[in-house]
């Protein structure tokens, strides 16, 4: 006769699969593994939503960084960004600042007068 594998048995092996590289108990022991699973999937989740945080502080940083060459704060410099409604969204102008200084340059002075 063959053996019939119990559904918890493959739940317990998919379970232990996931948590194959955590520390200790965590990825031998079900119910600590299950926990352990539960959580780690609540971190991921707020990781994804803190990533976009962080890359836009950034963003700002650089931005900021480079307005202080040009005597502006960020604050001003954002503020004549919508006076002269110029539609660029802080990413792109991050990346222009950090790599081609000179359109970064003409983008300020076009909104300065």
């Amino acid at each position: 006769m063959t053996r019939v594998k119990s559904p918890s048995a493959i739940k317990h092996r998919k379970i232990l699969k996931y948590v194959k590289g955590f520390k200790q108990s965590r990825n031998k022991r079900i119910q600590v593994a299950m926990e352990a699973r539960l959580h780690s999937f609540q971190y991921a989740f707020e990781g994804r939503k803190n990533k976009k945080r962080d890359l836009r502080a950034l963003w700002i940083i650089r931005i900021n960084a480079m307005v202080r060459k040009f005597d502006l704060s960020y604050s001003k410099f954002i503020n004549l960004l919508k006076e002269a409604k110029v539609e660029i969204d802080r990413k792109i102008l991050s990346e222009i600042a950090a790599k081609d200084e000179k359109t970064f340059e003409q983008i300020v002075n076009k909104i300065k007068k």
